[in-house]
């Protein structure tokens, strides 16, 4: 398997430890545009695109394995052993910070710490627990995104993304969505929206980043705020962005973030 045809893996930068950066639902690598570039002086960065998004190789989407978060997860391993090099710290956004979580667990010791933005363990509330959605929310939504994709992406999008000062964004997720096959968006969302990894990233002892958008429709302030309860090395960060994608709406304040929880790392990587 051609792992950088399968996942358009592109690596970029210097530095003896790498950041791989991984998009969320109906994202593509080019999401990380204004981010990932901040970092390439100081770190190796990988950069790759799930199956079934962006310039990835839709012939690899095999709907059994992509059923649940443990293939995208198994999937980043790969990656992670064929193309970074010293310590790895993903960033992961969305989904992808599950998927992350996920790819800890399977290969423990091997990530050196996460950096996750907008995350959620689980989008439906439950006892105890508050996701921002109820279960009649969630159903209704892939309904609609079965009935009807391309509006569904379009209407979404601004949502999703916030920042109502800068509309050229909606615009780029908007055409993100709309350019991921129907059927392979439909199947990640519900495998995205139905997931319940709280006993995946609960005690992970893994140094973590959280960074959460002050209002965000998907993952609300007490999402955020529960992951820093049970991840015990954990650091919350609370950005000043209305909206969904911090890295692209408020990318400085993400940046400025990163720069100092990574600072060890890139340390390393100047010595």
């Amino acid at each position: 398997m051609d792992l950088r045809h399968r996942n358009n893996v592109n690596v970029l930068g210097d530095g003896t430890a790498t950041l791989v950066f991984s998009h969320g639902f109906g994202c593509n690598q080019a999401m990380w545009n204004d981010l990932a570039p901040q970092f390439l002086k100081r770190f190796r960065v990988v950069l790759y695109d799930l199956v079934g998004a962006g310039l990835s190789d839709l012939g690899a989407f095999d709907k059994a394995k992509y059923s649940a978060l443990d293939g995208y997860a198994r999937d980043l391993n790969e990656i992670i052993d064929a193309f970074a090099e010293g310590p790895v710290i993903l960033v992961g956004h969305s989904v992808s910070a599950m998927i992350g979580t996920l790819a800890d667990r399977l290969v423990p010791g091997r990530v050196a710490a996460h950096v996750m933005i907008g995350p959620s363990p689980r989008y439906i509330d439950a006892d105890g627990y508050v996701g921002g959605f109820k279960r009649a929310d969630i159903d209704d939504l892939l309904d609609t995104l079965d009935s009807n994709y391309l509006g569904w992406s379009s209407a979404m999008a601004p949502v999703i993304m916030g920042a109502p000062e800068q509309p050229a964004l909606s615009e780029t997720l908007s055409d993100s969505f709309c350019r991921t096959e129907p059927d392979i968006a439909k199947q990640f969302a519900r495998v995205t929206f139905l997931s319940d990894n709280r006993q995946d990233v609960i005690g992970l002892t893994t140094p973590v980043l959280i960074l959460q958008s002050s209002d965000d429709l998907i993952a609300p302030v007490a999402v955020g705020e529960y992951l820093h309860s049970v991840l015990p090395n954990s650091t919350y960060c609370l950005v000043d962005n209305v909206g969904h994608c911090p890295h692209m709406s408020a990318p400085q304040a993400c940046a400025a973030a990163m720069q100092d929880f990574l600072a060890p790392w890139a340390i390393a990587c100047a010595g």
